[in-house]
């Protein structure tokens, strides 16, 4: 079965990123808590496993230009993402923007496609393209949102971690129906990793 599947760390008060995230704050003040789990050293078994979950091999992706990079408005500069010259994805990604900008190849497979005509024809140009691997939403919360109010999301697999950041980028916002059922969870000091299933 081919899942659309969609990862994020969150803090117990729902927030994946905190407030005036910028270039030197890419998860805003504070947020990196959120995702202490897994940058650095990651030792804890719970953790590798979440962490394997996180890192699977997806046949496309679909993110949101805030999560892309900080640059705001019109394209002006040579902005080609937060990862380097080889980004973590290895497959396409289909960026979400008001902007139109031609697409950007990166070592290792990745090519960032900057689609302007909203979440429905981002997520449609990725299915076609992913075929039996699937796609996944990569974030952040307002693309993660419009994911979930489409009903496209098969599974969602939350990282809660034990931080309270108090303003940000809450996921939630705006969803007023959601049927969560766990499949799985796993426990560390940093954080609860759970998978759920999402019912329609």
């Amino acid at each position: 079965m081919t899942l659309t599947t969609c990862h994020m760390s969150i803090s117990l008060d729902g927030f994946v990123a905190g407030p005036s995230q910028s270039r030197e704050n890419p998860l805003g003040v504070g947020g990196r808590q959120v995702h202490d789990w897994h940058l650095g050293d990651v030792t804890d078994e719970a953790d590798l496993t979440a962490q394997s979950w996180l890192m699977r091999p997806r046949g496309a992706y679909v993110m949101g230009r805030n999560m892309f990079g900080p640059i705001r408005g019109a394209w002006d500069e040579d902005w080609r993402g937060w990862w380097g010259d080889e980004p973590p994805y290895h497959a396409p990604v289909f960026v979400l923007t008001h902007h139109a900008h031609d697409p950007i190849e990166m070592q290792g497979g990745t090519t960032f496609h900057f689609v302007t005509e909203g979440f429905d024809a981002a997520f449609e140009q990725a299915t076609a393209i992913a075929g039996e691997r699937g796609v996944d939403i990569a974030g952040g919360a307002s693309t993660v949102r419009q994911a979930l109010t489409a009903g496209v999301v098969d599974e969602l697999t939350l990282d809660i971690a034990p931080v309270l950041l108090g303003a940000g980028e809450r996921l939630f916002d705006g969803i007023t129906e959601l049927a969560l059922t766990p499949v799985e969870t796993l426990h560390s000091p940093h954080a609860t990793h759970v998978r759920y299933r999402v019912q329609r």
